[in-house]
């Protein structure tokens, strides 16, 4: 069995960040400045903290400016490889089909606009030390930060949807994942796939766990999380 520190983490970073503009409009997502640094220069350090160091980012748009300015990451203590959508975007179901190759087995998926607080360490003993296809990270947001989209209960999942509401959704997907590669078995080569539609897949499969998670979210997605983020690590 892997060693949760030897799992790689898929970043996903291949949306035009529209809700960002205008400053994505010549930079990516990952190379905004969040006190005085690119936002992907912070996640890098969350991550050694945690113990891990191959990265495997999931690029589209303006993707070479990260290439150039990251490289294969060894100036930041890190391994890190490149997997570019190609012609047209995936989608992130798609995007993380295409990366297989260089993930392998089982692999954490993180969202390139989360700042997680989070132990990525108990986070991939919880799913090795199961037999599931996935694992969410999952926090009672109760509409706080953005919609509730997650029925967590008893420590299961027992209904995720960005399309369907449901009075018994109080939690949130926190924006890190845990996956096994069989999970993308569905995702045709080269086509849309959307993330959110595995993960439901799993659900009605039984096959997605929950770990809950106690600590907030941070995001640069949008400009009020971005400015949130900002102060927070200023401080």
């Amino acid at each position: 069995m892997a060693e949760t520190g030897e799992l790689p983490v898929a970043l996903l970073a291949g949306g035009l960040a529209t809700r960002l503009r205008p400053i994505t409009e010549k930079i990516p997502k990952l190379l905004v400045e969040v006190a005085g640094r690119p936002f992907f220069s912070h996640q890098l350090e969350l991550l050694r903290r945690n113990g891990l160091r191959r990265v495997v980012v999931c690029v589209g748009h303006l993707g070479e400016m990260i290439v150039d300015a990251y490289g294969d990451g060894r100036e930041h203590g890190m391994s890190i490889e490149y997997s570019f959508d190609g012609d047209k975007l995936l989608g992130t179901g798609g995007a993380l089909a295409r990366a297989i190759p260089l993930l392998g087995d089982a692999f954490y998926v993180l969202y390139g606009d989360s700042y997680l607080m989070v132990d990525c360490q108990a986070v991939g003993r919880r799913f090795l030390d199961s037999q599931a296809s996935g694992l969410m990270t999952v926090f009672e947001n109760r509409e706080a930060y953005d919609a509730s989209n997650v029925w967590y209960e008893n420590g299961c999942i027992r209904q995720y949807s960005k399309t369907e509401k449901n009075p018994h959704m109080k939690h949130i997907d926190y924006g890190l994942g845990v996956f096994r590669a069989s999970a993308f078995a569905s995702c045709q080569p080269d086509e849309f796939c959307d993330l959110s539609a595995i993960q439901s897949e799993l659900v009605a499969r039984g096959e997605l766990i929950g770990y809950e998670v106690y600590e907030r979210f941070y995001e640069v997605g949008s400009h009020a999380g971005l400015a949130e983020l900002n102060t927070l690590l200023q401080s």
